[in-house]
């Protein structure tokens, strides 16, 4: 299941005044459709998680500061699996899940960290499942 998570490198380029970072276009691998697009914030040492979308397809970008991501999954023998990924100004990449993949996220830079979501659908709290930190077995602090 965590083999259908794409990383994808992103474009950075120079310009006068500013540099520019591309994050999606609809030719892209990995669009799946156009619900919304939201930022979050994540402070540094933060965790947020663990969550799973039914039906929402997730196109992550962090554009300011760096944030881990991690996936989890558990097979029909109960193995745990997961998958790290940090991703951000050191490492401009964009992350697409598809649904039905637990994940979290902490905030790695001291200073700001923001997350941009490129989803297929426009939230719903329906589709969201949700479970405590502590209910998966994950170190977040020794990583």
């Amino acid at each position: 299941m965590l083999s259908k998570i794409l990383l994808s490198p992103l474009q950075q380029m120079e310009t006068l005044g500013g540099n520019v970072l591309h994050s999606m276009k609809k030719t892209d691998k990995g669009y799946a459709g156009f619900g919304e697009a939201y930022f979050s914030w994540i402070a540094f040492g933060a965790i947020k998680g663990w969550k799973r979308h039914t039906q929402m397809t997730m196109n992550i970008v962090v554009p300011v500061g760096q944030v881990r991501f991690v996936f989890y999954s558990q097979d029909n023998h109960g193995d745990k699996s997961y998958r790290v990924e940090d991703i951000g100004v050191d490492r401009y990449m964009r992350i697409t899940i598809p649904p039905n993949i637990w994940f979290g996220f902490m905030g790695l830079c001291e200073s700001q960290n923001l997350i941009l979501n490129i989803a297929n659908i426009p939230h719903n709290q329906e589709e969201v499942e949700r479970l405590e930190l502590a209910a998966i077995d994950y170190d977040w602090i020794s990583k």
